[in-house]
């Protein structure tokens, strides 16, 4: 092996250990917080991208299927807005998943010979190694390069390591996995690590019937519940953890006047919960009906979406909607 290749696996090994550590860390953070909460973004392991390919192919959960409709009928609009200014661009998704939306948009761009480079950035290893194998079949002349992490500190790394002008993905209502306040934190920052006239196009789900918005988070099938006590399963094999898994219950809520949807787990008995830190043991305890809270949808309105990026210095520059108006992916001009 030569040395680039050392310095590469080693490279690798460190920033697992890390990864290792962060995770540890915030689990532990959140069970002994006053009212307990997990990261949602840890919900991705192996088990867990399975788990959400399956939600998203559930007839009750609608976004998915609105933002492909959009992706795959307005695909040369999307086209056109990044490309306008003329210059070779980094396309970056974050959160990119399987890329089964936002693979119509590439193949696009690279068959009207867009300059450009994919650069997907997701905290789930699987994925990237995924997208590696198979994205360059998939897209003949598509150039990748994969970054496995938190999302900033990988952007931080993508502008290291190319000065050309940046498109930020983020799609399928991630920013809407978080607060009002946190997204539009998030997007503030977001913005601090991009320069005027880059672009940011965002998917976020919008306001409509409260029935089918709590049904798309409490399918029939149970995939949903089984997703949210996955992340259980994973603190188990991960942290050396004994939560028994059937002394939870999945309980989702939506808020029609707020736009939230909130997914919790209920604990079922008063119970103790031991797992591994570091070299440390922890003890977790819960109270019958304790809630841990897993998730929120935020659900927002055409007006909501503008203002939330007009607040972190974008301007809106288009909007694209599904048939239904349901969702909504929204341009926005770094100014």
């Amino acid at each position: 092996m030569n040395t680039d290749q050392n310095i590469k696996t080693s490279n690798e090994i460190y920033s697992s250990q890390l990864l290792d550590k962060t995770f540890s860390r915030e689990i532990l953070t959140g069970l002994r917080a006053d009212a307990k909460y997990l990261p949602s973004k840890y919900f991705y392991d192996n088990e867990g991208d399975q788990l959400f390919q399956e939600i998203m192919n559930c007839q009750e959960y609608y976004p998915f299927n609105c933002e492909l409709e959009i992706f795959t009928e307005k695909t040369a609009e999307l086209a056109q807005a990044i490309m306008a200014p003329g210059s070779a661009f980094d396309l970056i998704e974050l959160g990119a998943g399987d890329c089964t939306k936002s693979v119509h948009l590439l193949r696009y761009l690279v068959n009207v010979g867009a300059n450009f480079k994919y650069v997907p950035i997701d905290i789930s290893k699987n994925i990237i190694k995924f997208l590696g194998r198979h994205l360059p079949e998939a897209v003949p002349g598509l150039e990748v390069k994969g970054l496995n992490g938190d999302y900033f500190d990988m952007l931080r790394k993508a502008g290291e390591l190319s000065s050309k002008r940046k498109v930020v993905l983020f799609l399928g209502s991630n920013l809407g996995n978080m607060s009002p306040k946190e997204a539009a934190s998030f997007c503030r920052e977001l913005r601090g690590h991009l320069k005027p006239g880059d672009l940011a196009i965002i998917g976020l789900d919008l306001k409509k019937r409260p029935k089918t918005i709590l049904a798309a988070y409490n399918d029939k099938g149970g995939i949903t519940r089984a997703f949210n006590l996955n992340l259980l399963k994973r603190i188990n094999r991960e942290l050396n953890a004994n939560f028994n898994l059937s002394a939870f219950e999945h309980y989702p809520v939506y808020d029609p006047e707020t736009g939230s949807c909130k997914s919790y787990l209920i604990s079922l008995t008063d119970l103790q919960v031991t797992m591994q830190i570091e070299t440390s043991p922890a003890i977790i305890t819960f109270a019958k009906d304790e809630p841990i809270f897993m998730e929120v949808s935020q659900k927002y309105s055409i007006e909501q979406v503008s203002l939330l990026g007009n607040q972190a210095s974008f301007k809106t520059i288009a909007s694209f909607t599904d048939q239904k108006n349901w969702f909504v992916d929204a341009i926005w001009n770094a100014i």
